[in-house]
C-alpha cells in the first residue's frame, strides 16, 4: 500500500477537518482490556477487524512548520501552533468528533480525551503531540430529583444508556451504515429492524436526515 493512500483526519459536527500532515509510526489500539500496537512502515496496512468494539486509540506524530515531500502528506499545512489550539479546543468540547484512518475500518465517534505535546532543539516551529481518543457513548445521565422520583426515596443507580443514533446523509445504504457503526456490513438488518417503523417496508429506501437508532 503506498503511503499516499492513508491519511489520518478528524472532524468536527460543524463540518470542520483537521488533516493530519504526517503519518505517525505506530498506532495503539486498545480493544477491552488488551492493546495493540500496530506500525505502520511506508504506509503500512492497519487492520482492525470487524466486529471488535475498539475502545480507545492513541498515536504520537507532529506539525511540521515547513513541507518536506519525504514525510508530509500534502503542501498546505496548516500553522503548528494553529492546530495544536484546535486540538486544544475539541479536547475541552463535549461533542464527539469523527476519526478515520483511510484504506482502514476505523471510522469512528471519539472524544479526544488526552493530548500533550512538546518542542525539540533544532527542529523550530515544530509541534510534536501524542493524542489519546476513547470511542463515544453518549449517556443519559438523570438528575438526583429524576432519581429520587416523587417519592422522595432513595436515588437509583440505574444511569441507563441511551442508544446511539446516526443522522442518514444522501448517498447512505443501512449496508455502509452498518460498516461503520456495527463494524459489519452484514449486520444492517439489525439497524433495519430496530428502525422498521421510520425506514418503512422497504429497507432499500432510507431518507436523508432520518435519525436511525443503532442497536
Amino acid at each position: 500500500m503506498a503511503d499516499k493512500q492513508m491519511d489520518f483526519t478528524l472532524e468536527d459536527p460543524s463540518g470542520l477537518k483537521l488533516h493530519f500532515p504526517v503519518n505517525p509510526s505506530e498506532v495503539n489500539i486498545r480493544r477491552d482490556k488488551s492493546f495493540e500496537t500496530i506500525t505502520i512502515i511506508r504506509g503500512g496496512e492497519l487492520d482492525v477487524p470487524q466486529g471488535v468494539k475498539v475502545k480507545e486509540i492513541a498515536f504520537s506524530s507532529f506539525f511540521p512548520a515547513d513541507y518536506d515531500a519525504s514525510y508530509c502528506k500534502y503542501k498546505s499545512l496548516p500553522n503548528p501552533q494553529t492546530a495544536m489550539n484546535q486540538l486544544n479546543t475539541w479536547m475541552e468540547s463535549q461533542e464527539p468528533l469523527r476519526l478515520i484512518i483511510t484504506e482502514t475500518d476505523v471510522n469512528v465517534l471519539v472524544m479526544l480525551s488526552a493530548h500533550n505535546s512538546s518542542f525539540r532543539g533544532g527542529e523550530p516551529g515544530d509541534v510534536y503531540f501524542d493524542v489519546t481518543f476513547r470511542t463515544w457513548n453518549d449517556y443519559k445521565v438523570r438528575t438526583l430529583d429524576e432519581r429520587l422520583g416523587s417519592s422522595g426515596g432513595e436515588a437509583r443507580s440505574d444511569i441507563k444508556p441511551v442508544p446511539p443514533t446516526y443522522k442518514v446523509k444522501s448517498g447512505d445504504s443501512l449496508w455502509a451504515i452498518a460498516k461503520i457503526n456495527l463494524g459489519s456490513g452484514g449486520r444492517w438488518r439489525e439497524i433495519y429492524e430496530a428502525n422498521r417503523a421510520i425506514i418503512g417496508d422497504n429497507p432499500d429506501l432510507i431518507q436523508p436526515d432520518q435519525e436511525l437508532v443503532i442497536p
